[in-house]
């Protein structure tokens, strides 16, 4: 069997309120601020066959005694699992196991000039034996209790989320009696936002096992059901999950993406990280707020991982008032306080200082040990003058002799031989080819171990380097020298690279063209640009050209030789004839005409004449609905509107010319009224109405008034007529004459008005 303590991670809040709940056997809800905690087990005994194995199981636990939270608890319950992976069995529970070795920690800040808020923790320690039958699987022990605090800003729904605390002890650990590392050190309860952290949190083994670190999740369990409402807090999602109901695995805290994950669990600039082979924490966090942070140290023997040891904490990031700070302009920081500073052939050292509050400093105590002879100086800044190339170290101290604010800055100042960037370059100043670059660099070094190269952006390296520029130009080249010392020197050159292409490279739009003939002559060679003077003859007589690829129109038939002259702004010079290069032959003219001039809905039929010149073969295109290729064809078009009719011609030489002609088949309306109507119901003229075209009419309207100014006839509709009546079904109106007004719109928008007079006859 075995037996495990209660492990519960602490959260401390001093500027934030939290709160951590607590269930004891009276089921009595309390308040408390955990702070963190971690468990450890250690070797005791074998029995005679080393069947069953003894450990002593440690549980330390950290809680913020501020604000009146709950005490330590008293009779905590532990499960016992054996298995491994995700597959774990419930072995039995573990009850009453009371704390002992309660204090207060002192909280003591790395700089006594930092004024941080007051803290009050206290730790209490849980330590019960536990025998173990030696097997094959692992055993677990875990601690499962409600809630985190609701002000955790790195998880979600802090304040519902339970947690787990665990250890699994090994097979391999089982029968070596192994003993798990401990570390050596909490974490501090306070760190100042904006400020460098740098705390140690390693560990120690007893058997000397290879320890490696990492930032990993937390665990959780639980949650608020029997806290402060219904539900029964013994279950997996209860205040006090029961150890034989909430069998692990368990999950992991849920980071708030994705700006924390387990791997950064605070922001920082420089983001806070853990050594992974001394558990060393660095980073400057730059957030303030409460923070979960896991650490797992993981444990190997031969190669082969035998243990993991979990602590879950919380760090309180707070901004602190720092009174003084010792800092100087560094090369390299190491651990806050170590800063070495480089000089490469310069004995005098100008030590820059950067540390604040000046407003809290009163003095300055440099001391700098020099071939064993002592330094000092009292300014803020100094400058020392070295005796020569080594190693020297010293100190600046802030406010010395003060007891309550001073802080110490430790110096080491490398002092290196000088190097001396140079560089040669050649190229042949006509002839377009790579530059040779050489270093020419001189360093007291043991050697020069890197040189980079800027070719006016374009990187290289190497002692040597040819480099292709693209284009001709003024330009500029940089050398960074380094050596084994890492002393850099730079050095920039300039000179002029104007060469001439080594071969003259011209694309033609086309080689044969049609008069008028526009060509474009691409130059695609290389080294050019506009400081070139480029002279281009074209064959036909017209003035030269200074272009670099220009465009030319051939508006005579024949045959032409095209030569071109490039020379550099330093005066080098090639040219090219491409003989016979370009043919341009002649063209047709196209030409035609329609009949009827004028076609509408009634005449959609259409012949058309060819009337081009040098043509011997035609294509007719009628806006899409057909094609024809005899000389003179006719079409009929489907339907009223504006169509494009193009022709298209070759000449014998295959030069197209085309031809287009807009086509508007205009729709025909027409509407009239007759003078007289007899509804008589003899099915002869009895209704009164327009007669005509009436395809495409739109926005009709015909009323009737009689002679008194009374309107007895309104329609919309042209198929509709008067029969004789008022409204068409009342009163039979009087034999007589009335009037007729009309208007429509035509079906290109036209409008047209209608009034007259009109007889009604019985």
């Amino acid at each position: 069997m075995i037996l495990k303590p209660l492990k519960k991670t602490f959260r401390l809040f001093t500027l934030l309120t939290g709160c951590f709940l607590f269930l004891f056997n009276t089921n009595k809800i309390n308040a408390a601020h955990i702070v963190g905690g971690d468990v450890t087990y250690t070797f005791l005994s074998f029995n005679a066959d080393s069947s069953f194995v003894t450990y002593l199981i440690t549980f330390t636990m950290y809680r913020d005694a501020n604000g009146g939270g709950a005490d330590f608890d008293n009779d905590a319950r532990f499960g016992v699992y054996s298995g491994s992976g995700n597959n774990w069995t419930f072995v039995e529970q573990m009850t009453n196991i009371n704390f002992k070795d309660k204090s207060r920690v002192d909280f003591e800040p790395d700089n006594p000039c930092i004024e941080v808020p007051n803290v009050n923790v206290e730790k209490a320690v849980y330590e019960f034996n536990v025998t173990l039958e030696v097997q094959d699987d692992s055993y677990m022990i875990s601690y499962q209790r409600c809630c985190r605090n609701d002000n955790v800003n790195n998880i979600v729904n802090s304040g519902e989320t339970g947690a787990a605390f665990i250890i699994e002890i090994s097979p391999e650990a089982q029968k070596s009696g192994n003993n798990s590392p401990r570390f050596n050190n909490f974490p501090p309860i306070i760190i100042c936002s904006n400020l460098p952290l740098v705390f140690d949190h390693g560990a120690s083994d007893f058997e000397g096992d290879q320890l490696v670190y990492e930032f990993c999740a937390p665990l959780e369990s639980g949650g608020t059901d029997g806290a402060t409402g219904p539900g029964d807090p013994n279950s997996c999602t209860g205040v006090r999950p029961a150890p034989d109901m909430c069998i692990p695995p368990y999950g992991e805290v849920i980071y708030q993406l994705p700006t924390y994950n387990q791997n950064a669990p605070l922001a920082g600039d420089p983001v806070v990280s853990i050594d992974p082979n001394t558990g060393l924490i660095t980073g400057t966090p730059t957030a303030n707020g409460l923070y979960v942070v896991g650490v797992c140290v993981k444990e190997y023997r031969a190669g082969v991982l035998i243990g993991v040891v979990r602590r879950d904490f919380q760090f309180n990031v707070t901004t602190c008032n720092a009174r003084v700070l010792a800092a100087l302009v560094a090369d390299t920081v190491q651990a806050g306080q170590n800063f070495i500073i480089n000089s490469c052939g310069e004995t005098d050292v100008f030590l820059e200082n950067e540390s604040t509050q000046e407003s809290n400093i009163n003095s300055y105590e440099w001391s700098f040990d020099i071939n064993g002879t002592t330094q000092t100086f009292n300014t803020r800044d100094v400058t020392v003058t070295f005796p020569g190339t080594g190693q020297y170290l010293g100190t600046m101290i802030l406010n010395p002799g003060d007891p309550d604010c001073s802080d110490t800055a430790t110096i080491k100042v490398n002092l290196y031989p000088s190097i001396d960037a140079d560089f040669s370059f050649e190229y042949d100043t006509c002839v377009a080819g790579p530059v040779t670059f050489r270093d020419m660099s001189i360093t007291g070094a043991q050697s020069l171990v890197d040189w980079s190269w800027d070719f006016q952006g374009d990187p290289g390296s190497g002692e040597v380097t040819n480099f292709l520029f693209p284009v001709p130009g003024d330009k500029t080249t940089t050398l960074i020298s380094t050596d084994s010392n890492n002393c850099r020197d730079t050095i920039s050159k300039d000179f002029g690279w104007y060469p001439v292409p080594p071969l003259i490279i011209i694309e033609p739009s086309n080689f044969i063209g049609c008069a008028p003939a526009d060509i474009f002559f691409n130059n695609l060679s290389s080294p050019v640009d506009g400081s070139y003077e480029i002279i281009w003859d074209f064959g036909d007589g017209s003035d030269l050209l200074d272009e670099i690829s220009p465009t030319h129109l051939y508006e005579e038939v024949g045959v032409y030789d095209v030569s071109v002259e490039i020379t550099s702004p330093i005066g080098c010079k090639t040219e090219r004839t491409y003989n016979n290069w370009i043919r341009v032959e002649e063209k047709p003219v196209a030409d035609f005409s329609y009949t009827p001039e004028k076609p509408n809905s009634f005449s959609k039929e259409i012949s058309f004449i060819d009337n081009s010149s040098n043509a011997v073969s035609w294509q007719w295109d009628f806006a899409g609905l057909g094609t024809e290729f005899i000389k003179d064809p006719t079409f009929t078009f489907p339907d009223t509107g504006v169509y494009e009719v193009a022709l298209t011609v070759l000449h014998q030489s295959g030069c197209p010319d085309t031809a287009i002609a807009i086509i508007d088949i205009s729709p025909e309306v027409s509407l009239h009224f007759p003078n007289a109507f007899s509804p008589n119901n003899d099915a002869k003229n009895d209704v009164f109405r327009g007669v005509g075209i009436l395809a495409g009419l739109r926005d009709y309207q015909l009323t009737v008034w009689n002679r008194w100014g009374e309107k007895i006839f309104d329609t919309e509709d042209p198929m509709e007529g008067w029969n004789g009546k008022i409204d068409n079904n009342g009163t039979l109106s009087p034999n007589g004459v009335y009037v007729y007004y009309a208007k429509y719109e035509g079906p290109r928008g036209d409008k047209e008005e209608f009034n007259g007079h009109i007889t009604l006859l019985r």
